[in-house]
């Protein structure tokens, strides 16, 4: 089931263009940012990507990424919050995990087969 569910995550994500930013925080703050986008209903959503190291991504679909970085300015304002790159390791969230995947660079002899 688990499975089923993650594809059609995956699929329904697959869309829309979006953005990854990737950030850095405190991690009692990390449900205060969440609460925040989640207010802002259609800009992005806040996944953690790394819990021990309080690392998190907003995931802002193309249209709002002019809006989702205003609201992490204003953020910057109330919290320590850091732009991050991609870490290496996103084990801990599967959708993530799933999208890294997706995302990797195949070999040439495998570039016409379509994906599972």
């Amino acid at each position: 089931m688990v499975s089923a569910v993650s594809r059609e995550t995956i699929n329904s994500v697959a869309l829309y263009r979006m953005e990854a930013i990737y950030l850095e925080t405190p991690s009692e703050h990390i449900a205060y940012i969440k609460f925040i986008f989640e207010s802002y209903e259609e800009v992005g959503i806040i996944r953690t990507v790394d819990r021990k190291k309080a690392q998190i991504v907003l995931l802002v679909v193309s249209d709002f990424v002019d809006v989702a970085r205003n609201i992490l300015a204003s953020l910057k304002q109330e919290v320590p919050l850091a732009e991050i790159p991609r870490p290496a390791n996103m084990s801990d969230d599967w959708l993530m995990a799933e999208l890294a995947k997706e995302s990797a660079p195949r070999p040439p002899e495998f570039e016409d087969v379509p994906r599972k």
